[in-house]
């Protein structure tokens, strides 16, 4: 396994040093973020450690949904329990799946029952104009949840800026093995002032034999959004879109042979943007509503559980020019979230916050940047959040560090979970008296820009975390109610562990050069180590779930009309105490590799390709039983057109 890593990592290596000869702009390398302090700043001046990867790749690479091109970003660990957007957690740092905020367009998204909706984001892959990753504590801007990161899509209505009338339009058909059929579709139209965009994206399959069922999924987004700038001063953008995900579940909550789950999620988002822009001056409101219904079956002779979440959030922000050197951004929000569930009950908890960050030159190399949040929440009241970046950027060298507070409330799935059953012989419990989390976090890291076309990172980070939320197995008699609960029964309550230290060292590798006139490549490569200590003598589910190394890696590589797209990825991490070997172990490390390769015609805009997901074939699980699928061959037509 690990000789394989290392071939990876040379032929990698090799395409580095290939294309390292000419200086080119760092356009792409060193990008203006929005993530990192809300006003427009370049990834170098942040003093974080933030990757951006523009949606046009998602077409490039072998993969089918938002979740899998996050899979293989430099320092990102997906765990999935199924493919092509089914279901799957995302981790960020070392923390649990709730401890990464996902927010679109500057609003949040993260679902108030559970945090393994979170990767459900209901965004069609034709509006991506980029993906922001921060990495590492956010909280005094972005409130709870924020403590691995932040994973930031922009579209491209809500980014547009006025300029010239084009049109463009790209449709991609997909067949293979397993009935596999994906349509993946999308245009955008603009004016002068306006901006219209819209996607389609449908995957299904009746998926590979399982231990009781196949492994099917039909998962579906569609969405469209409108920007119009009413007037130079004056933008408007709004958005609306629907997902559906519809897949077996089998073994993805428990290890039970006689789980044969099936689930489907069903998703509405909306989303309103009011901009004002002056010479000094943008002030900005954004709202947001989502609805989201959930309907889990155990097997064919239980009953459904039926979740649905509510979503409401307002919030104004002001960025203000003081001068050449002074930006300062403050915001006020508002949260409102509600559950009506036939399990967990009726529950309603509102947030709300004030906020500000002032991003400071000092002279020509240095950056500051200052946070601090106020956050207001009904069931666990006031906290205060302070944050400091540093930068230092000068020449090809960036020096940065960063140290902050972090928190994360409880979901509503952590305090009610099997509440509302009339018996319960097994499972997790919630526990209605959870603590907020809260931790401090620093980091400190290096960015060299070996050319203008390659990027060399490093960072060593720390978090100490309290309270930290996580299921523990707790014998009957310790269980604090025990009103539906059977004597014999097995159990995993949700507690707060008292203290929790992540350790952890990033390294990362960008490469985006054109090597002539005929031959382009793209490339990152990141590698990740890991270390977790508790202080709870009995290990917790989630803390000791993820990859004590990680490495993940992409390539895209084009010659004339011909280009490659090859990501994997190897993970090496301790066994889970909670798998059953008797249902699927839980792989304790794996290597993973996809292949994709497209021929073009007709001026680009005809496309054939063939592609391999899993091509060595590597049998394994992410998380729980959850088999995930083995060799996969298919291959398709895309069509680009534009004007």
């Amino acid at each position: 396994m690990r000789n394989k890593l290392v071939i990876s990592a040379t032929i990698s290596g090799l395409l580095l040093l290939q294309t390292g000869r000419t200086q080119e702009k760092e356009t792409e390398l060193d990008p203006v973020t929005v993530t990192a302090s809300i006003a427009p700043e370049k990834v170098s001046r942040t003093g974080r450690n933030l990757f951006v990867i523009p949606g046009e790749r998602f077409s490039k690479l072998p993969v089918h949904s938002i979740d899998e091109l996050l899979r293989y970003l430099p320092g990102i660990e997906v765990q999935m329990r199924g493919p092509a957007g089914s279901q799957s957690d995302i981790v960020l740092r070392g923390g649990t799946f709730q401890q990464v905020l996902v927010i679109i367009d500057g609003v949040r998204v993260n679902d108030a029952n559970t945090g393994h909706f979170t990767s459900y984001i209901p965004i069609s892959p034709a509006e991506i104009e980029k993906v922001e990753v921060l990495k590492g504590a956010s909280s005094a801007i972005y409130g709870s949840e924020a403590v691995g990161g932040v994973i930031h899509v922009i579209t491209k209505a809500f980014a547009a800026k006025q300029g010239k009338k084009s049109a463009s339009f790209t449709a991609q058909g997909t067949a293979g093995q397993y009935n596999l059929l994906n349509v993946n579709a999308g245009g955008v139209l603009s004016g002068e002032k306006s901006v219209l965009n819209a996607g389609f994206l449908s995957t299904n399959a009746d998926g590979q034999q399982q231990r009781g069922i196949k492994g099917y999924f039909h998962n579906k987004t569609a969405s469209a959004s409108f920007g119009y700038f009413i007037t130079p001063q004056w933008h408007l953008a709004l958005r609306t879109s629907w997902d559906e995900r519809d897949f077996a579940a089998q073994n993805f909550y428990t290890t039970f042979a006689s789980d044969t789950s099936t689930e489907k999620v069903k998703t509405s988002w909306s989303q309103l943007q009011v901009t004002n822009l002056q010479k000094n001056n943008k002030l900005q409101l954004d709202i947001g509503y989502k609805f989201l219904e959930d309907k889990f079956i155990f097997n064919s002779a239980s009953a459904a559980n039926l979740n649905k979440s509510y979503l409401l959030q307002g919030l104004i922000t002001d960025e203000w020019t003081i001068n050449n050197s002074s930006v300062l951004t403050s915001g006020i929000q508002f949260i409102n979230k509600r559950i009506s569930s036939n399990d967990r009950g009726k529950h309603t908890v509102g947030q709300a916050a004030l906020f500000a960050v002032l991003n400071k030159k000092l002279g020509e190399y240095f950056t500051v940047s200052p946070g601090l949040r106020l956050e207001w929440n009904e069931r666990s009241g006031t906290q205060l959040i302070p944050q400091a970046n540093f930068s230092y950027r000068k020449s090809k060298w960036q020096l940065r560090a960063s140290g902050g507070k972090t928190i994360r409330d409880a979901d509503f799935t952590e305090r009610f979970n099997n509440y509302g059953r009339a018996l319960v012989t097994s499972g997790r419990i919630g526990n209605p008296g959870l603590e907020t989390e809260s931790s401090f976090s620093y980091e400190a890291g290096a960015d060299y820009f070996a050319t203008g076309n390659i990027k060399i990172s490093s960072t060593f980070f720390q978090r100490y975390h309290k309270d930290l939320i996580d299921y523990v197995t707790t014998p009957y008699a310790d269980m604090p109610r025990k009103d539906n609960l059977s004597p014999s029964g097995t159990y995993a309550l949700a507690k707060n562990i008292s203290k929790v230290t992540t350790t952890g060292l990033e390294t990362e590798i960008q490469v985006s050069k054109k090597i002539n006139e005929r031959q382009n490549i793209w490339s990152t490569i990141g590698v990740v180590w890991l270390e977790s200590k508790s202080s709870s003598a009995t290990p917790s589910f989630y803390i000791s779930s993820h990859a004590r190394w990680l490495a993940n890696f992409n390539i895209i590589y084009s010659y004339k009309w011909l280009s490659v797209g090859v990501n994997g990825l190897y993970k090496k991490r301790q066994p889970q105490a909670t798998a059953n070997p008797a249902i699927a172990t839980v792989s304790a490390d794996y290597f993973l590799l996809n292949v994709k390769l497209e021929a073009s015609f007709w001026q680009q805009r005809i496309a054939a390709f063939v592609q391999a997901d899993n091509i060595l074939d590597r049998e394994y699980t992410d998380i729980l039983g959850s088999r995930m699928p083995g060799q996969w061959l298919m291959g398709g037509i895309k069509l680009s057109l534009y004007k």
